[in-house]
């Protein structure tokens, strides 16, 4: 995205590529810009991911206090995911334009008061109404990717935006993990059931403002500086525009498989984050905080699982090329959809707690397989795929919800056996992928590189 002659060791403490971005990734590093963009956008996603994911783990309490139906609670969990859809693909072409720092933290801070909103819903509706507005903080997954696009070189993409979403993801492990214990803290502090449940959502809200004050204030968007001086200083940028941007990657077809696969890897980790703290709850008799520490191993596992997945991918590309990136997110994630069937199945406690732990690490890498893939499939419209990608895993998460987890006409282990059925099955398409200069699973390149259209297909380029 720079140009080839972008200045190396003038700026940076970590080796870059020529166009400056990183080709080591060092997480333990603070170094300015690329490994504190990364710090600044898996915790910022982190916060969001905690927020979205708050109201869960509580659900048998609020449940109760709102008289909510089977129908609501499924309503609300759909409402959450649509919010997410339309959010994320509004969030592309905005990374494109404005550049990931203001995107990201623009929508925190918008979104920040729906997540205390949450103590002031009274009825069926009202609750339903914030699960939809809570669904936005997802878009800022969106911005974390095509940050670390932008930051990082083609051999460690994968494992960058791996870590970055994968840390993020963590929080709504967290969530079910902290949001019962500071229900239980404050509940022994002689305050009331319908209340200690409602204060407690000041601290998922508090610390999104946090996060989005230091993107902001700390962030840049690209090694060279932010996307405004960079439109400045070009007059093709100055030309693009929202419709521009938006067309070219809907018209990509790369990206709507990519979405299908997302949908039903993030999408059923999604779906699942949704309804396991319940189903423990529920079906097994454990204690409310039991269940939310099961549930909590479930989104936790993300802290290594899903950057195994973007390792595994860049692996397989310096092997295999993009042939062996399309391939192990193909085994990857049918594996997941296989060990989503065995989990509906397991009727003892501490096997089906086994299992969806194996489950988590698998449906997890697959993420970070598919966002392997993601940077290589347009440089025009980076932000756009991303978004597409991104909205198709809450596309998959409705569909589930709204096929399996709605109403009383499956029981929720034959649901859970049924979402991995259709989760092996929407895998498929990815041997439909064909890039012209790396080839697809089955078939070979039908071009040079040389004379690849870098514009059609690489963020990165060939240099």
């Amino acid at each position: 995205m720079e140009p080839s002659n972008f200045p190396r060791k003038r700026f940076f403490s970590l080796p870059v590529d020529s166009g400056g971005k990183a080709t080591e990734f060092r997480p333990l590093s603070i170094s300015s810009p690329q490994m504190l963009a990364f710090h600044l956008a898996w915790l910022s996603l982190f916060s969001c991911f905690f927020s979205t994911f708050s109201i869960p783990p509580l659900l048998p309490i609020i449940r109760r206090d709102l008289h909510l139906t089977n129908t609501d609670v499924g309503t609300a969990g759909i409402a959450a995911f649509i919010g997410s859809i339309f959010s994320r693909i509004f969030m592309g072409p905005v990374c494109d334009l404005l550049g990931p720092r203001v995107a990201s933290s623009t929508l925190s801070f918008l979104t920040a008061p729906v997540v205390l909103a949450t103590a002031f819903v009274s009825s069926p509706t009202s609750f339903i109404v914030v699960r939809f507005l809570q669904g936005f903080c997802l878009a800022n997954f969106v911005a974390n990717q095509f940050w670390m696009s932008c930051m990082f070189s083609s051999n460690i993409v994968g494992l960058a935006n791996g870590v970055a979403a994968g840390w993020a993801n963590v929080g709504a492990g967290v969530a079910q993990l902290v949001m019962p214990s500071l229900y239980s803290l404050v509940n022994s502090l002689n305050v009331p059931e319908t209340r200690a449940w409602r204060i407690i959502f000041v601290v998922p809200a508090i610390f999104q403002a946090v996060t989005a004050i230091l993107v902001l204030a700390y962030g840049q968007d690209l090694p060279s500086g932010n996307f405004r001086d960079r439109q400045q200083s070009s007059h093709k940028l100055q030309k693009e525009n929202f419709a521009t941007v938006f067309f070219h990657g809907l018209l990509n077809y790369r990206g709507w498989i990519l979405g299908l696969a997302y949908g039903f890897s993030f999408g059923v980790e999604m779906t699942t984050d949704n309804i396991i703290a319940v189903y423990f709850y529920d079906r097994f008799g454990v204690s409310l905080e039991v269940a939310g520490t099961i549930a909590a191993c479930f989104g936790m596992a993300n802290l290594f699982s899903r950057p195994i997945g973007g390792i595994f991918s860049d692996k397989m590309a310096e092997r295999f090329g993009m042939r062996g990136r399309l391939w192990g997110l193909w085994a990857v994630q049918t594996a997941a959809g296989v060990l989503c069937v065995v989990l509906g199945r397991v009727n003892s406690l501490w096997g089906s707690v086994a299992v969806m732990c194996l489950f988590s690490v698998f449906v997890q890498a697959a993420s970070g397989l598919t966002f392997g893939v993601v940077p290589f499939v347009s440089k025009r419209s980076l932000g756009m795929i991303a978004g597409m990608t991104g909205s198709g895993g809450t596309v998959g998460a409705v569909v589930n919800q709204m096929l399996f987890f709605s109403g009383d006409k499956f029981s929720k282990q034959t649901s859970i056996s049924l979402m991995g059925v259709t989760m092996i099955a929407c895998t498929l398409p990815v041997t439909l992928i064909y890039f012209p200069q790396w080839g697809g699973m089955f078939c070979f390149p039908s071009l040079d590189p040389s004379t690849a259209r870098e514009d059609d297909y690489s963020l990165l380029g060939w240099e």
